[in-house]
């Protein structure tokens, strides 16, 4: 449960920033953009996947262009459904998708499926992270060859 309540203030603050820097979209209240955000993540957790799966041939054909399409579609349907979410035309609808699919993209990255907040570090120093036990474990061996020691055909 938060993590739907966190991905959906991403989504809209993603809104957000589509309103303030697409021209052709804008929100008459804050419910409205609320909402939008909303009803958008919902068109794209129920009826993406069908749409994708319907128009798959599609979108391998068109090498993947065919899907900013599609996105701008759920994005002029959420305009369609939500009153006071606006936007002029196809698109603004375009631009919009693709802006808030970026956005929503670099949001996504600092938020883990279970709602937290993830940290990135950077850091210069070449050691290696101590092992916590959650990947695999690497072991190190220092092993010797003896060259002396004859194999079974009689070679060395």
């Amino acid at each position: 449960m938060r993590g739907f309540i966190l991905t959906w203030v991403v989504n809209i603050a993603a809104i957000i920033v589509v309103i303030n820097m697409v021209p052709g979209i804008h929100s008459e209240g804050r419910l409205a953009t609320v909402l939008a955000a909303l009803v958008l993540g919902l068109i794209n957790a129920t009826l993406r996947p069908i749409v994708f799966a319907l128009t798959l041939p599609l979108t391998v054909l068109s090498l993947g262009v065919f899907t900013l399409f599609m996105n701008a579609a759920f994005f002029y349907l959420a305009s369609w459904l939500v009153e006071g979410f606006v936007v002029a035309d196809f698109w603004a609808a375009f631009w919009g998708a693709l802006c808030f699919s970026a956005v929503s993209f670099v949001l996504n990255l600092l938020v883990s499926p279970q709602g937290r907040f993830r940290v990135y570090r950077f850091d210069d120093r070449r050691t290696p992270p101590p092992s916590s036990g959650s990947g695999p474990d690497i072991i190190d061996v220092d092993a010797e060859v003896d060259d002396d020691q004859e194999e079974d055909n009689g070679s060395k």
